[in-house]
């Protein structure tokens, strides 16, 4: 591992911010709770940071470490498709260069910790402990490395805090995660003494998902990234800081849309109940009410008609789990129901039936049931252009029951992605109008109401930079994930790839492009882990 005795210092270090945003940040820094964030926004230069579309976290974080949009590194949310059935992302679904092994064909050395959809890690000059999408005691670069990690943060180290010894959802388990990414990112540079360095940290999205609006939680989680980040600057004493994040977070005081019962309506869309029309390796972690080592079979009963009114309510599993949690009743109620139960309760889409549907709300689309390329396509490519056009007029048309539009924008995939991984997207596009109106993909209640989630992603984020290679007087204005990757390149004089979608900050001079090679990414695997799907269906993202 080049760099182990070498003392050279790090001469880039980029702070990762899930969600991180204006709104949230100035509240904290107004009180004085973030003093050395605030200190690193104060003394460089800080601006807005534009999202792509989606401004997803799974999605979004491959294009800021790739500098390219969806349609080169071919990754649009949480889930790969495949015919009708399902996969978590993780990074061999990422079909692009991350910026770390760029640098590393130049001779520099990464330290990349927690950054979301990078397990499993692949071999570069350097060390990388993956964040989000990777199961527990993952694949990390180089092998072995993580028993270390573990040892040098006291003989533990997660990626979710479920997995931690404290409470479920705790702030003290929040503490503790975060807390662990700054032990194990200055374990690393002490290690390896890297050029350049990727800490992210995930809890300052997951609190708003987990805790709506706990004020006192949110506090707690940027007061502990921002003491980690004081204790890894005075470690690592980094010459330049650039902070970045994938998107923001806010409040959605609009109207929840379910498209698919929408779409039912105007018979694009086909029900069936009893489970099958779930993919296969969704139905053990559906919900995590139906956890527990007693709920796995069940006879047709009280139990699903009960739960069968409960959905014609839309009283939803995720909404009733959400309440049991709060009142502390979620668990052992959890190993009295039956998983079965919700989903012979509850209607599905018919996939295989359908001539259109939302398969997954976080991609922020409609996909088509095409002929020839669905295993069961219904949508003949001849009648494929008409159709997209009729669903694109139609749900631009769609007003929530105030009267004002659902959507900023409905339109084809191409008008938001190009390149290689075009294909992959969901055939039309809904953008929900700024972010204050959400769509869902369920079946059994009204085409409108109340957000499941009333804190949920903005498309605009933050980026700041401080330090001697910036100019600090530079104005940030019309910058966007895209544009983040160059900005590594130009800092460390590495030719920008030209394909990547961005050009480098304003606060820092562009250095040439040029072409690269053709990436040779690892075959896709599935990521075949229980834990994964969990913590993402606890997030809401399932």
């Amino acid at each position: 591992m080049a760099g182990s005795t070498d003392n050279k210092d790090l001469r880039l270090l980029v702070v990762g911010l899930d969600a991180g945003c204006r709104p949230v940040l100035e509240s904290l820094f107004e009180s004085g709770e973030l003093p050395t964030l605030e200190g690193l926004f104060d003394r460089g230069t800080a601006g807005p940071l534009e999202s792509q579309i989606p401004p997803w976290t799974a999605s979004a974080w491959p294009s800021l470490y790739t500098g390219k949009n969806p349609g080169k590194h071919g990754v649009y949310d949480f889930l790969s498709f495949d015919g009708y059935e399902w996969d978590v992302v993780n990074a061999t679904h990422v079909r692009a260069r991350p910026v770390w092994e760029l640098l590393s064909d130049h001779g520099l050395s990464s330290v990349v910790v927690n950054v979301p959809v990078t397990h499993p890690a692949r071999a570069f000059d350097g060390a990388l402990i993956p964040g989000l999408t990777a199961p527990e005691n993952p694949d990390c670069h180089p092998d072995g490395i993580l028993e270390d990690v573990k040892l040098a943060c006291g003989g533990e180290y997660w990626i979710y805090p479920q997995s931690g010894p404290a409470p479920d959802r705790s702030i003290e388990g929040y503490e503790r995660t975060i807390e662990l990414r700054g032990n194990a990112f200055r374990y690393l540079t002490r290690r390896i003494a890297p050029d350049f360095g990727f800490l992210q940290f995930q809890q300052t999205d997951s609190v708003f998902h987990e805790r709506h609006g706990d004020k006192r939680a949110i506090e707690a989680v940027y007061r502990e990234v921002d003491r980690q980040l004081a204790a890894t600057i005075e470690r690592t004493d980094p010459e330049n800081v650039l902070v970045v994040s994938d998107h923001g977070m806010g409040k959605v005081t609009g109207d929840e849309f379910r498209v698919n019962e929408f779409l039912r309506e105007r018979g694009y869309v086909s029900a069936r109940r009893g489970g099958d029309g779930m993919p296969d390796w969704s139905k053990s972690w559906e919900n995590d009410l139906l956890e527990g080592a007693e709920a796995g079979e069940h006879t047709t009963g009280l139990l699903e008609r009960a739960m069968n009114l409960a959905a014609s309510v839309g009283l939803t599993t995720q909404r009733v789990a959400s309440a049991l949690d709060r009142v502390g009743l979620k668990e052992p109620i959890g190993k009295r129901v039956p998983n079965d139960a919700i989903r012979a309760a509850s209607e599905q889409v018919d996939f295989p039936e359908s001539s259109a549907y939302v398969r997954s709300k976080s991609e922020l689309g409609v996909r088509i049931n095409l002929a020839g390329r669905e295993p069961n396509g219904q949508v003949p490519p001849e009648e494929y252009e008409v159709v997209r056009e009729e669903l694109i007029e139609t749900l631009s048309a769609v007003r929530t029951p105030d009267g004002t539009r659902m959507f900023d924008a409905v339109e084809p995939r191409e008008h938001y992605f190009d390149g290689p991984h075009v294909d992959e997207a969901p055939d039309i596009v809904t953008v929900p109008r700024a972010f204050d109106t959400a769509i869902d993909a369920t079946l059994g209640t009204a085409q409108f109401g109340e957000p499941m989630e009333p804190w949920n992603h903005k498309r605009t984020g933050v980026v700041a930079a401080a330090g001697p290679a910036f100019d600090e007087s530079a104005a940030l204005e019309g910058a966007t994930i895209f544009d983040i990757a160059p900005t590594i390149c130009s800092l460390f004089d590495v030719p920008i790839d030209a394909a990547m979608d961005g050009t480098p900050l304003p606060v820092i001079d562009k250095t040439a492009e040029r072409p690269y090679p053709a990436y040779d990414p690892e075959p896709i695997t599935a990521t075949d882990d229980e834990t994964v799907e969990n913590r993402l269906s606890d997030l809401g993202y399932l």
